[in-house]
């Protein structure tokens, strides 16, 4: 593992990062009864109740559950980013991002306008206290890297993405829709999976795979110009959209090009990378750029079908790509967070990060996700099936929670034994 380039001094409590990652999994198992209870022919359409509901409680339940964790962990550590008050911040936006998901979802669900309104609250609060705490933190930076630029721009869209999610959620509360509403929908969907979770893959993954993988760096073309050409792909598909929207096609086989040019790349550096050691994530890297792959191309041609396939888009994309990719860094994540904390502390007897994890556990549930995302698709045109595989989709969540608590106790029994080496000797104190 290369830890070059890190700033391990500035890590965050541990229990900032974990509270947002011991979550995420708990939602995945909510949105898998939500689709056992509910039917294929509601959820073929995107704007019914239960179809919002489940998709968020996916996109915000799981997938902004981790990605905000994995921020709170990355920017003081991969940036030297000092978050103001990090763990308070984390506090706050982690209980308002919680009920603020729970009323959402059974706002929905229930057709109670005050709980969605709630919603709209909480959910803004939750959100715009982590986005803005972390972009006060990236004002300071002087020399930002290919990563750090990335998540800039990440977190821009995602500030974008959560003004607009709010009016559209304050809209299904009061019953008043704007004719603007379903392209902002469209923009609201479309930016938060391309522009905030997408371009903060490419940027975690100039850093991640040869850090965890030891894969070969990605080259000095990629790291300077695909965050670029992504974003400016989503402004013109923006623009086409308001002013010519029989072209925005072209601007969609744009960012589908790039994304599918960044899947075909990772998959590529996992093949040669150095240690050719194969676990349940190279697993959920390579199935993430696979499903990207044909994910990009469906999106991009769904159009000439008037979007009859945008369900099958959003599993393959936000379940494929961006779903695999934030369980199979859990599974890195959490473990390492664990040793790295008990490590900093002065334990040196401590389970390694591989040992962390069950292995045929963490497989099996890999196995199971994977048979529920292609079952998801296979419902899409035979319905009767989705019960199967919204049970197997359940199973495989129940799974990866249990795998991540795993390390989780191994530090709390840990941490109230004796350390090896008593580290505050290492602590310089500062004369006033």
């Amino acid at each position: 593992m290369d830890f070059d380039g890190l700033s391990v001094d500035q890590a965050p409590p541990i229990s900032a990062p974990l509270r947002f990652f011991l979550t995420a999994p708990l939602f995945g198992v909510l949105a898998g009864v939500l689709i056992l209870l509910s039917d294929a022919q509601t959820l073929s359409s995107r704007f019914s109740s239960d179809s919002i509901a489940i998709t968020h409680a996916i996109t915000i339940g799981f997938l902004s559950f981790v990605m905000l964790g994995a921020l709170t962990q990355m920017l003081p550590v991969l940036a030297g980013v000092k978050i103001a008050k990090v763990d308070m911040v984390a506090k706050i936006s982690h209980f308002f991002l919680l009920f603020g998901t729970l009323f959402m979802i059974f706002g929905l669900e229930y057709d109670f306008s005050k709980l969605i309104l709630s919603a709209s609250l909480f959910l803004g609060i939750g959100f715009l206290t982590m986005i803005v705490s972390m972009l006060i933190g990236l004002r300071n930076i002087i020399n930002a890297t290919a990563s750090v630029k990335a998540m800039i721009t990440s977190l821009l869209f995602a500030l974008i993405i959560v003004l607009l999610g709010m009016h559209l959620l304050a809209s299904h509360g009061t019953g008043k829709f704007s004719e603007l509403h379903v392209m902002l929908a469209n923009i609201h969907s479309v930016w938060a999976i391309f522009g905030f979770a997408g371009v903060l893959i490419i940027g975690v993954a100039f850093h991640i795979l040869p850090m965890f993988y030891v894969a070969p760096r990605f080259k000095k073309f990629c790291k300077q110009k695909v965050v670029w050409l992504i974003s400016t792909g989503l402004f013109l598909w923006l623009a086409l959209n308001l002013y010519f929207e029989s072209y925005a096609i072209v601007a969609k086989i744009w960012v589908a090009l790039f994304f599918w040019a960044f899947a075909t790349t990772v998959y590529l550096k996992l093949n040669a990378r150095r240690r050719p050691i194969s676990d349940v994530t190279v697993w959920y890297w390579r199935s993430a750029a696979i499903f990207m792959t044909f994910g990009a191309f469906v999106w991009a041609i769904n159009d000439f079908y008037d979007g009859k396939y945008i369900v099958v888009v959003s599993i393959l994309i936000g379940g494929g790509f961006i779903f695999s990719i934030m369980s199979g860094m859990l599974y890195k994540i959490v473990p390492f967070l664990v040793w790295f904390h008990l490590n900093a502390k002065g334990y040196m007897s401590i389970p390694t990060m591989n040992d962390m994890i069950d292995k045929r556990l963490a497989k099996t549930q890999f196995i199971l996700f994977i048979i529920s995302l292609v079952g998801f698709i296979i419902s899409f045109f035979l319905p009767y099936l989705l019960v199967i595989f919204a049970i197997t989709f359940i199973a495989s969540m129940i799974i990866l929670e249990y795998n991540i608590v795993i390390p989780v106790l191994i530090y709390a029994k840990i941490i109230k034994t004796k350390p090896d080496f008593d580290m505050s000797m290492f602590t310089m104190k500062v004369e006033k």
